[in-house]
């Protein structure tokens, strides 16, 4: 007879939590189940406290997330730098530098979680479907070289499972080399948070890391999105709620409501390869252009703002944008904000 540990029950408890969460996001985007594979969980650390009892912290009417204050930053920084050269880590670096480093972000013994696009399962990096994984990699280093007490990386796709994609997105590896943990997020760990700020939002269940975390480093990959228009910093931060399908009930201000929970610490837009048609999940080559390029501020709305010039769109075309800036979530009027332009 089969025996079962009890960790075997909870990742299958887990996989199958997962698997409602897929039929309710694919069915409000028009998509059928069958095309892709269920998500489920990687392995959990064995020291995870969560495993003791199988639960996660109940109580986030409060959440850390939302009480997160602006870093002050040096006389003279910009509000947000623009990177350009053909090596990712090099880029990174330089822009960071153009706030003090990332120990202008990242204080000593602090817990970061970086959020990448990890959406699908099927597609390398190539296609501009995925946060790169050098750039990824880049801030896991510096968020250790700055002191940080850990690193955890985490996203959960919509295409495959977490591990097909974080090992098909070249993510995971790359992490792992640089010192940085891929982390699971199954369906037990996810917390109900009040949306304090929100106007139409007022509630999510969240992945209760997210709201522990001392900083979080939203990594989205540029890239045009079928219901959206583009799907850029805000909108990359539906991967770390359970039930994304609610927020396409109306998209533009409930992923703002969603920006005013989470408060990013800092906001780096990868644009080494842009998806210009066909996303988020693309699959074509010849709807991908090479930039050579990231964005990085603490201004979410504003790194966003900056992003769709490079579609050749202005803010106010994606509803998120304008929406977030209304709520005073951070500045779209790129007119008046102080860009650093940088050259690797």
């Amino acid at each position: 007879m089969t025996r079962f540990s009890r960790r075997d029950f909870l990742r299958m408890l887990a996989a199958g939590t997962g698997a409602l969460s897929l039929q309710q996001f694919l069915a409000a985007c028009g998509m059928q189940a069958a095309s892709v594979l269920p998500p489920t969980s990687t392995p959990i650390s064995p020291t995870d406290p969560s495993l003791a009892t199988g639960q996660a912290t109940p109580d986030a009417s409060t959440p850390a997330a939302a009480t997160r204050t602006p870093t002050p930053l040096p006389p003279g920084a910009p509000d947000l730098a623009v990177a350009r050269g053909t090596d990712p880590e090099t880029i990174v670096r330089r822009a960071l530098g153009a706030f003090g480093g990332m120990e202008k972000f990242v204080p000593k013994n602090a817990s970061v979680i970086i959020k990448p696009n990890i959406c699908v399962a099927y597609h390398t990096y190539e296609y501009a479907a995925t946060t790169n994984p050098w750039v990824v990699a880049a801030l896991v280093r510096s968020c250790l070289e700055a002191g940080a007490r850990s690193v955890q990386v985490m996203d959960l796709p919509f295409g495959g499972t977490q591990q097909e994609a974080y090992a098909r997105s070249g993510i995971g590896e790359q992490v792992q080399a640089a010192g940085g943990e891929m982390i699971s997020m199954p369906g037990f760990r996810y917390i109900p948070a009040d949306i304090p700020q929100g106007r139409d939002l007022k509630q999510v269940k969240v992945f209760d890391e997210v709201m522990k975390a001392d900083v979080l480093i939203n990594v989205p990959i540029a890239k045009t999105h079928g219901l959206a228009g583009l799907t850029l910093g805000m909108k990359n931060l539906m991967g770390l709620i359970q039930d994304r399908a609610s927020i396409h009930a109306n998209l533009g201000q409930r992923v703002a409501d969603l920006a005013s929970l989470f408060r990013p610490t800092l906001t780096v837009v990868d644009a080494i390869r842009i998806l210009t048609a066909h996303g988020p999940s693309g699959g074509n080559l010849s709807d991908v252009r090479q930039l050579d390029t990231v964005i990085v501020s603490p201004d979410i709305v504003a790194a966003d703002s900056y992003t769709t010039t490079l579609f050749g769109l202005r803010p106010d075309d994606i509803a998120y944008i304008p929406a977030a800036a209304a709520m005073d979530l951070g500045r779209s009027d790129l007119q008046s904000l102080k860009i650093e332009e940088i050259a690797a």
